[in-house]
């Protein structure tokens, strides 16, 4: 009996990923993959495209588009539904898992004359729950690892067709992906992988992220200059023993293997990546032990790491975008059938995007564009909503869950959003005509992998194939022990702190939120310290933001306030401070000043300025705030801030200043 080759492909790039980017991706992967197999019509396979990606490409790249037509017309391919903007689905509420699925199916229909049956899960991340809203979408099927199956109890030998779940009586296929193919393609000579299907038997599933096939590092020239990709395809058209079926095909043609209920989980790397550094480093150790013992393959299913959603426990600022995105996804609902237009609709779809919430070797958290893109996303859809359903200037909830509660002041211009965790710091800044969040940064938190980065290069090539990205540690940037400490607090602005006359540093930690002023659109906040007691006035007012502080009884010391501002151009050319009418460096680069009332960040790429505006002449320290993470191109520092730090020595007795952030369009 043939072994039947169920091949698919997955094509994804984040919404708000640079345009070079995704021309480069096309260059290396997509076109020469779509032109490989295009001369090989009995190759049958399986591809999903992203909503974004699928519109780039067919606006970008037509001829190339029209390839992938003339494919699925003839029926050597099977076009994936899935979520419109690549959510994980998991983490949207239902309503909201049903408009991004049926967006998708309803643009392969209308571009490609095709109703997907099949979907892919965003990073296969798998709840019960989702399956209610893929099967009232028509959606028969999806794939999920084999490492899914496992966990339930499921003897691998069987893993070579497809099985049935329900949710509340929903009913939806399932099919494991190999991870032994996902390890192999295309790392493994070709002739090595036709073999091994030759002696697979059943069906031999693959699904996985065409990026393998020339974006990740070495496989361009491995795939294409050296033939992988050809070589594969005609070793499996030439094999006696192979044949290739779409899904769609394979389904209705081949029995449910029987009822199968899976365990919340993801792919092994993924569920390794989501646990804190302490437990990664326990985990990875244990698996090492195991492995090393050679018992590893037996006991994997037992030995299990954490969930997708812990990304939004280990990293406060995806759970706050999370959560502002739940929170507007709801006032959308709550209005009028007729006022939920399909604008609304795309933008809250494009702030559900998975990559900017999370990070292991992929995932985009750490990159600022990516968050941007959710953040512009997010203040868009609000600019709209209050227009629809005005909001009051103030307001007061724990959005985050996080025990602490969040004052926002907003008056349609801007937005503050102060976290009462006795920091009185502003974690969101929203400039309403820029769609921009100047606190949208990340600090630096303590990464399981940080011990490799102090660790020499090692690309470990192989004679008879290439490495996969999980396997290389390779650098883009020197790294050192100093880049990897993680920061003790969030990085937000108007951070305070004390500095004694013996240079101790006190931060101010116990504000408290005080009795609401007749100004509409401000917040009051005291804290009493040992030395003395200080307020703080926080003021939206047009575009401006001013924050004044009133001090009492306090002996002769320093105050500093800290801001971390969010700034698009990074260190990029387009960013530079001006101060006193010159440009003494960019955002990338160290800045000190005395005596200064006046410093204006500005930045081309975002079309705009702040200008930091003193009451006291203040020192200043500038530096740009960089962490450092790993991709499938190696560890890197990344610039996601401009640290501005103000400081006034003061004399002992009572002092009064203030600070503003004047936000104005290029």
């Amino acid at each position: 009996m043939k072994t039947t080759l169920l091949f698919g492909v997955h094509a994804h790039q984040p919404a708000g990923n640079f345009p070079a980017v995704l021309d480069k991706a096309h260059e290396l992967c997509y076109r020469p993959f779509l032109e490989t197999l295009h001369r090989f019509p009995q190759f049958r396979f399986a591809a999903h495209f992203s909503g974004p990606l699928l519109d780039y490409l067919l606006e970008r790249y037509p001829d190339d588009m029209r390839l992938l037509r003339e494919m699925v017309g003839r029926g050597q391919i099977e076009l994936f539904g899935g979520g419109e903007t690549e959510p994980v689905l998991a983490a949207i509420p239902h309503r909201d898992r049903v408009g991004q699925i049926r967006a998708l199916s309803a643009k392969l229909e209308r571009l490609f004359d095709t109703a997907p049956a099949g979907a892919w899960l965003t990073e296969r991340v798998w709840e019960s729950t989702v399956a209610p809203a893929l099967a009232e979408c028509g959606i028969r099927y999806v794939t999920v690892d084999d490492y899914h199956f496992l966990c339930a109890g499921i003897e691998a030998a069987a893993l070579n067709g497809h099985y049935t779940t329900e949710e509340g009586g929903a009913r939806l296929g399932l099919y494991p992906i190999s991870e032994a193919l996902r390890y192999r393609i295309p790392f493994a000579p070709a002739d090595e992988v036709v073999a091994y299907l030759e002696g697979h038997g059943g069906a031999a599933i693959y699904f996985d992220d065409i990026e393998k096939f020339g974006i990740w590092p070495e496989t361009n020239e491995w795939v294409y200059g050296k033939g992988w990709l050809e070589k594969f395809v005609r070793g499996v058209l030439a094999s006696e023993s192979l044949e290739t079926l779409d899904y769609r095909e394979h389904h209705a043609r081949e029995r449910s293997r029987g009822i199968v209920y899976l365990p919340t989980t993801s792919y092994i790397e993924m569920n390794e990546w989501t646990l804190p550094a302490p437990a990664a480093r326990a985990y990875t150790d244990l698996v090492a032990r195991e492995k090393q013992s050679g018992r590893y393959e037996a006991e994997k299913p037992y030995l299990r790491g954490g969930i997708w959603r812990n990304f939004l426990s280990r990293y406060p600022e995806a759970n706050w975008m999370h959560k502002r995105m739940l929170a507007l996804s709801e006032r959308l609902a709550a209005l009028p059938a007729n006022a939920r237009t399909a604008d609304l609709s795309r933008l809250l779809q494009l702030a559900q995007a998975n990559d900017a919430y999370w990070h292991g070797l992929f995932g985009g958290l750490y990159l600022p564009h990516l968050r941007r893109g959710v953040w512009n996303a997010l203040i868009a859809l609000e600019i709209r909503l209050d227009k629809l359903a005005p909001r009051p200037p103030r307001g007061q909830y724990d959005l985050d869950a996080d025990g602490f509660d969040e004052a926002l002041i907003q008056n349609g211009e801007l937005q503050a959003v102060v976290k009462l965790d006795g920091s009185a710091s502003i974690i969101e800044l929203d400039a309403y005509a820029l769609a921009h969040n100047f606190a949208d940064t990340l600090r630096r938190h303590a990464e399981a992998y940080h011990a490799k980065a102090l660790e020499t290069e090692s690309p470990m090539r192989s004679d008879s194939g290439i490495a996969s990205a999980h396997d290389r540690v390779s650098f883009k940037h020197a790294i050192t022990a100093d880049d990897l400490v993680p920061d003790a607090y969030s990085r937000s602005l108007f951070r305070d702190r004390w500095v004694d006359a013996a240079g101790q540093e006190h931060l101010l930690a116990s504000y408290q939120l005080g009795p609401n002023v007749a100004i509409e659109h401000a917040a009051t906040f005291r804290a009493p310290c040992s030395f003395g007691r200080v307020d703080k006035l926080v003021v939206v007012q047009g575009g401006r933001l001013t924050v004044t502080w009133f001090l009492a009884d306090v002996p002769e010391g320093t105050f500093r306030t800290e801001l971390s501002l969010a700034m698009p151009s990074c260190d990029g050319y387009a960013g530079r401070y001006i101060l006193r009418g010159e440009i003494p460096c960019g955002f990338g680069q160290p800045l000190d000043a005395e005596e200064v009332t006046e410093l204006v960040l500005d930045d081309r790429f975002m079309g705009g300025s702040v200008a930091i505006l003193a009451s006291r002449a203040a020192s200043v320290r500038c530096r740009p705030h960089v962490t450092v993470s790993q991709s499938e191109d190696g560890f890197e520092k990344i610039m996601q801030a401009a640290t501005v730090t103000l400081s006034w020595p003061l004399s002992a007795g009572a002092h009064e200043f203030s600070v503003a952030l004047k936000i104005a369009q290029s």
